[in-house]
This record gives C-alpha cells, sequence and structure tokens, in this order.
C-alpha cells in the first residue's frame, strides 16, 4: 500500500519532540504542507526551520490560542484537513500518593492531555464539515486503556478522558467524511520525561519491561508516526472511532 497526503493540509502539535516530530517527518515527505505547533518556542520553530515547516507557538490548553492558530492555517493555506494532537504528557510530574496531588497539578494534566485537543478539533470541524473529509488523530497513551506506568493519577485519568472524546468525535463527525481515532503508544523513549521515567527502573526494571513487550524492543517514535500516517490518510476513510495499540504487543 502506497500511503501519500499530497495536496493536504496538516497542523501536528507537541512537535517540539520526540512522537510530534517524528509524525510531522512523515507527513511532510508522504507531501503534506505540514504546520507544527508547541508551547516551547525554541523547540518547535528550531525544528521547523530545520525542516522548512511552519511554526506555531501555542499553549494547547487556551482556546482562543488553539482556535486563532487553526483560522490562521485556513486563511493561508484554504484549509486545513489533517489534525494530529501530540501535545500532552505529564508536565514535569511524578507518581506519588493521592493525598498529596494538589487540584493545581490535577487540572495541569487535563488541560494539556485532553481540554488542547477537544479546542483543536472544536476549531477544525467546520473547516473540515466544509471540505467533506477530516482526519484528527489523538496521541493517547497505554494509560489510556489501563494504570499507567507512571503511576500519576492524573494522566491515567486524562489519557482514559481522550479516549472517550476519540470515540465521541467520531460519531459527532463521522457523517461529514471526518474520522477520529486515537493511538495508545507503548513505552517510548522519546523525550526528558520518558527518559527520566526510564532511568527510574534502574536495569532490573528495564529488562522485565522489555521482557513484557512480545516483541522484546521497545518502541520508537517512527513506529508510533508509521500508524499514525495510516489514519490520517485517504485510505483509512472507513476506520474511525478506534483505538490503536502500537505497542509491540504488550497489550
Amino acid at each position: 500500500m502506497h500511503i501519500r497526503h499530497d495536496g493536504r493540509v496538516a497542523l501536528v502539535t507537541g512537535a517540539a519532540q520526540g512522537i510530534g516530530q517524528a509524525i510531522a517527518k512523515g507527513l511532510q515527505e508522504g507531501g503534506a504542507r505540514v504546520h507544527v505547533a508547541d508551547r516551547d518556542a525554541r523547540g518547535v520553530t528550531g525544528f521547523a526551520t530545520a525542516h522548512d515547516l511552519t511554526a506555531h507557538v501555542l499553549d494547547v490548553s487556551e482556546r482562543k490560542a488553539a482556535a486563532d492558530v487553526v483560522h490562521a492555517i485556513v486563511a493561508r493555506e484554504g484549509g486545513l484537513d489533517i489534525l494530529v494532537n501530540a501535545a500532552g504528557g505529564v508536565r514535569g510530574q511524578v507518581g506519588r500518593p493521592i493525598e498529596e496531588v494538589s487540584e493545581d497539578d490535577w487540572r495541569a494534566i487535563f488541560q494539556a492531555n485532553v481540554d488542547g485537543a477537544f479546542w483543536l478539533a472544536q476549531a477544525v470541524a467546520t473547516p473540515m464539515r466544509q471540505a467533506g473529509f477530516g482526519r484528527i488523530v489523538n496521541i493517547a497513551s497505554g494509560a489510556g486503556l489501563r494504570p499507567s506506568l507512571t503511576g500519576i493519577q492524573a494522566y491515567t485519568a486524562a489519557k482514559h478522558a481522550l479516549v472517550g472524546l476519540t470515540k465521541q468525535l467520531s460519531q459527532d463527525l463521522g457523517r461529514f467524511g471526518i474520522t477520529c481515532n486515537a493511538i495508545a503508544p507503548g513505552f517510548v523513549r522519546s523525550n526528558p520525561a520518558t527518559e527520566r521515567q526510564w532511568e527510574s527502573y534502574g536495569a532490573e526494571g528495564q529488562a522485565r519491561l522489555v521482557g513484557s513487550i512480545h516483541t522484546r524492543r521497545l518502541g520508537t517514535a517512527d513506529d508510533i508516526a508509521a500508524a499514525v500516517l495510516f489514519l490520517a490518510s485517504a485510505k483509512a476513510g472507513w476506520i474511525s472511532g478506534q483505538i490503536v495499540s502500537v505497542d509491540g504487543g504488550r497489550s
């Protein structure tokens, strides 16, 4: 199967590192005109400059800012066909007893992982409906299907919420030619947070984790991107509302 995205316009969030960058590069290689966004201004602009992409500095949790970026892309490009919500993560938090979690910490993770995906989906819905085509792909997590290896309660809850949002958006938007799916990655060493998590396991814990994966290796950002590129393509027009585990068989 030859997967291309020629003539499509894409927005990838969380593109200052790891998985978001791999997805953006893959879409560009497939012929899409790619816009990338992240709240890390230096990271996203440096990446965009190096790869001839268009960068937007964006905190996805801010509804107006998310809408403004989408409107700017549509005004410039004439439409927006593909939205990949790869922004999220643990916002520097670590696992701890439930009694120690503050309201601000709880909300910060929901804002990054759920609010942003909703605000952007809300903003792209109209131009996608008008075009009769749209692809929304959310980067969830294995933590959206089971307890998280991080031990962070808010992260697990937020990724479960993102899975539910994916299914609801599929039902709401599918009749207009817009599909919505999510990827649930296994453990991928793709950013400073996952590197710290990996180191915290120690040699024995690392060996146990790898041993629990059917393919006996950790995933890579490119493994996740490959699944996204298919779901974002015209070939995946009858796949919607699905949560695809890309985890080497661990699930």
